[in-house]
């Protein structure tokens, strides 16, 4: 994952519901995000709403103490921390996608993708995780990175 951040020189999308593991496995990731857009990458955040039903219900089936909106939200003062900065963007998914957005998560770095369909019933890490690469017009990154682009044009900006 790190050399997939550090190789990105236009676009870092991470779609992902929460997001928070980022926070954990990335070092200084803060201080990553802001040398990237300092240098003219696009830093897009579209994370899931810590309020919305969709959250509570992934709660619900989750059960896990580390709950769903917590998670979103550690994301969102991380994110905080960074500050306003040209090139960083942060959305919250629209109350009618969120369902479509807590079940695949989307995370691209310029022309490769890591992709994770979630599992009934499961975290996020105990899901599959699939790697894809840009090798072609109209492939299945072009169709996962549309997905995420779709719920990314109805998504809520969010403001610290």
């Amino acid at each position: 994952m790190g050399e997939l951040i550090g190789g990105a020189t236009e676009d870092i999308f991470l779609a992902g519901y929460t997001n928070y593991f980022f926070w954990l496995e990335q070092p200084a990731f803060v201080d990553t995000l802001r040398r990237k857009a300092e240098s003219g990458c696009r830093v897009r955040f579209l994370l899931g709403d810590p309020d919305g039903e969709v959250t509570r219900q992934r709660e619900a089936i989750e059960d896990v103490a580390l709950s769903v909106s917590t998670r979103i939200r550690i994301t969102l003062e991380h994110l905080d921390r960074l500050g306003p900065l040209d090139g960083v963007e942060t959305r919250l998914s629209s109350a009618d996608d969120a369902v479509n957005h807590v079940s695949l998560s989307v995370f691209r770095f310029d022309h490769d993708a890591l992709v994770t369909p979630h599992l009934a019933r499961l975290v996020g890490h105990d899901s599959p995780l699939l790697h894809l690469r840009r090798l072609s017009e109209g492939g299945m990154f072009d169709r996962f990175a549309e997905h995420a682009e779709e719920l990314w044009g109805r998504a809520v900006p969010h403001t610290s």
